[in-house]
């Protein structure tokens, strides 16, 4: 069976590009041959910054042929009808077959359609989708009326088999696919003939071209790792840039450069972010220091002095850029370190609107302090430098650093509250109270940190609440959900008990106070629990275990509403506790039908001395230790041990109605079992509402 061979060789394509491109290429590409009746066995997708490959193998060398069976028309139709049924067809009147049917005799059409040769259809759908190839961005050049992404420079499309190559007859644009395609372009630029993909992949690569940008990526990652060994250093990874590098260069060479003297000094985040900005350079760093001291860039050839040249024009290059970062650096320290410290800035920001109906970061600011001030004392934290904290947390916003390079707003503030004499906790405050930012950031720890990271958070949401810019659908612009999962994970990941609805509802007066409206903290409330239902979903607790969790009491309390949810998730999966379950529902239904039977509330009274059966008696005493255990288990907190205590009632449970008839004829003894129930209900409900479990 053949393989398909298919390059499309242009001007430098964006990196950040170029794997939706090849994965694009791919679907469309594939998904045209198959819907034509062209299949494959194998694909295979490559990217360099001047082309998309695809190779297929063991495809089909032509389409089968193909019969259609169409029902048309009655045989007695008029006969306008069965006309335009032989047109649709491309029969004539005794090509169609008689059937007999329910409905009389019916006209069909069997309609054959031959194979076609594989070259015939891979020009089509290769057409089609270079015409119709979804770039985010596309230009024209010249006279032609083909957009790429950049000047497309050549299409080859080759057929190749035991006998030989094809090249597939195609032309688009006044480009004509041919055989041929061109190395790298300073070391190879000559034209190379390929004849099939094993061809094409060894004449590239001897041609300086490395065809596979994971095999490219791995060579930096392993030649700077290893320069940087040999120095007493380390790179310090990335796996973004690693993949951006990767896809600039198609005959990596990686070089070492130093950093000057002048700016070893900088925050090393700073020299990192810079480097990896503007030049896109890997930071290599002293593991005994943390300091960064030198860079790894990756040039796209080699050179007859070793990267020298190279080296010294990027050096000089990222000279500059650092000399723009060090004048910030020290205008920003001049500034903390004058008489009106960090308290500048945080002036500076009442002419900085943080949203037109909630007011400007200055406003922001007053309300996280009040806020923080709150929550200080429900998270071990001081209050007053919790407040001292939350004021200075995004006093950063107004330096010339953060300015330049956003990224960087709380980090460079909490270098600049040391430097303007504020103590650790305080700084790092303002490093972490945007944290978490992202499901796999760490979450603040410190109480001083942790009382500002969910003051700004909690702050959030009560006021886009009240201002009615909730999330609606895929939609959230101002990531109000990324805010509520991370006071989710502050608070569990921490240990912190509190209530929400108390705190919520601090928040909701501090932003009412600021004019913008009063928040519906039910729903935001309500909201917190869906994004707390995906959170413990993700960690493989059913939906239906929160649900029965979120609807107990003081379900504001997250902690405590995620430890109950996982010592019910463990109890379920156990034999007893997944049994037990059913018993409950069963205990719940009879009880439930024979109250509205009854039109009475069984909820009390169920006495051990008129229980007729050992296995009723054995119910009630194992009610009685379970409430015992349950009870102050429960007022302890103690999650685990009353799911245990409750799972232990599986048993009697079971037991009782294998050998007793609730609904028996002496009224007494009915009424008797019927309290019974209710004391089953009772005691299990005591530590879920069981009734939300499915099954």
């Amino acid at each position: 069976m053949p393989d398909l061979l298919i390059e499309l060789f242009s001007e430098e394509i964006p990196a950040r590009m170029q794997k939706r491109a090849g994965e694009d290429l791919q679907k469309l590409v594939t998904n045209g041959l198959v819907e034509a009746g062209l299949t494959y066995g194998s694909a295979a997708v490559f990217t360099t910054p001047r082309r998309l490959t695809l190779a297929l193998g063991d495809m089909l060398a032509a389409s089968p042929r193909q019969v259609e069976e169409r029902k048309g028309p009655k045989a007695d139709a008029p006969e306008k009808a069965i006309e335009g049924f032989l047109r649709g067809a491309g029969l004539t009147r005794d090509q169609l077959e008689e059937r007999e049917t329910p409905k009389g005799k019916v006209l069909f059409a069997k309609i054959e359609k031959p194979g076609r040769p594989a070259a015939e259809i891979v020009a089509e759908v290769l057409e089609q989708t270079i015409r119709n190839f979804p770039w985010p961005k596309s230009m024209r050049w010249g006279s032609g009326s083909l957009k790429w992404v950049r000047p497309l420079h050549s299409i080859l499309c080759v057929i190749s088999d035991e006998a030989g190559a094809e090249v597939v007859p195609l032309t688009i644009d006044g480009i004509t696919a041919g055989n041929t395609t061109r190395g790298h372009r300073f070391l190879a630029p000559a034209e190379i003939e390929v004849a099939g993909f094993e061809d094409y992949q060894d004449k590239l690569s001897r041609a300086f071209v490395v065809l596979n940008p994971a095999a490219r990526a791995n060579t930096i990652w392993h030649d700077a790792t290893n320069m940087a060994f040999a120095a007493g250093l380390e790179v310090v990874e990335d796996a973004g840039l690693l993949a951006e590098v990767a896809g600039l260069v198609e005959y990596p060479v990686v070089l070492m450069g130093r950093i000057g003297e002048d700016f070893l000094g900088l925050p090393p985040e700073v020299l990192q972010t810079s480097m990896k900005e503007h030049q896109k350079f890997f930071s290599v760093r002293n593991p005994k220091s943390g300091q960064i001291e030198r860079f790894i860039t990756v040039a796209n050839r080699t050179t007859a002095d070793g990267g020298a040249t190279i080296l010294a024009g990027n050096e000089k290059v990222l000279g500059a850029r650092l000399s723009d970062a060090k004048f910030f650096w020290d205008n920003d320290l001049r500034t903390v370190t004058a008489g009106g410290g960090m308290e500048t800035w945080v002036k500076a920001l009442e002419n900085v609107t943080f949203h037109n109906k909630l007011g400007t970061q200055a406003e922001l600011i007053d309300r996280m302090a009040t806020l923080s001030r709150e929550l200080a004392p429900l998270v071990g934290a001081d209050a007053d430098e919790a407040e001292k904290a939350a004021r200075v947390a995004k006093a950063d916003l107004s330096s010339e650093m953060v300015y330049e390079f956003p990224e960087l707003q709380g980090l460079m503030g909490s270098y600049y509250a040391r430097k303007a004499g504020m103590s650790d906790a305080v700084a790092d405050a303002a490093k972490d109270h945007y944290a978490p930012l992202g499901p796999s950031d760490d979450v603040p720890t410190a109480p001083i940190s942790i009382a500002v990271a969910l003051a700004e958070k909690i702050d959030k949401l009560t006021g886009f609440w009240a201002i009615d810019e909730k999330p609606t659908g895929s939609k959230d612009p101002f990531a109000l959900r990324r805010a509520a999962l991370g006071v989710i994970r502050i608070l569990v990941e921490n240990d912190v008990s509190l209530s929400l609805n108390d705190v919520l509802g601090q928040s909701a007066e501090i932003v009412g106070d600021r004019d913008a409206g009063r928040a519906d903290t039910a729903d935001i409330l309500g909201f917190i629990h869906d994004r707390l239902k995906v959170y413990l979903r993700d960690q493989g607790i059913r939906h239906d275990v929160i649900d029965a969790c979120i609807a107990m009491d003081g379900s504001d309390d997250l902690t405590l509403l995620v430890k109950r949810a996982r010592a019910l998730s463990d109890t379920l999966k156990t034999d007893d506790g997944e049994n037990l379950i059913q018993g409950f529902k069963r205990a719940n239904n009879i009880l439930s039908q024979a109250e509205e039977a009854d039109g009475v509330e069984y909820s009390f009274g169920a006495d051990p001395k008129f229980a007729e059966t050992e296995a009723e008696k054995d119910l009630f005493a194992a009610l009685d230790k379970a409430e015992a255990k349950i009870t102050p288990a429960m007022a302890a907190q103690d999650f685990s041990t009353a799911m245990a205590a409750m799972a232990e009632l599986r048993g009697p449970i079971d037991a009782f109605f294998e050998a007793v008839q609730v609904n028996a004829e002496n009224p007494t003894v009915r009424r008797n079992r019927l309290n019974l129930l209710s004391r089953i209900r009772t005691i299990c409900s005591a530590v879920a509402d069981l009734t939300k479990l499915d099954g």
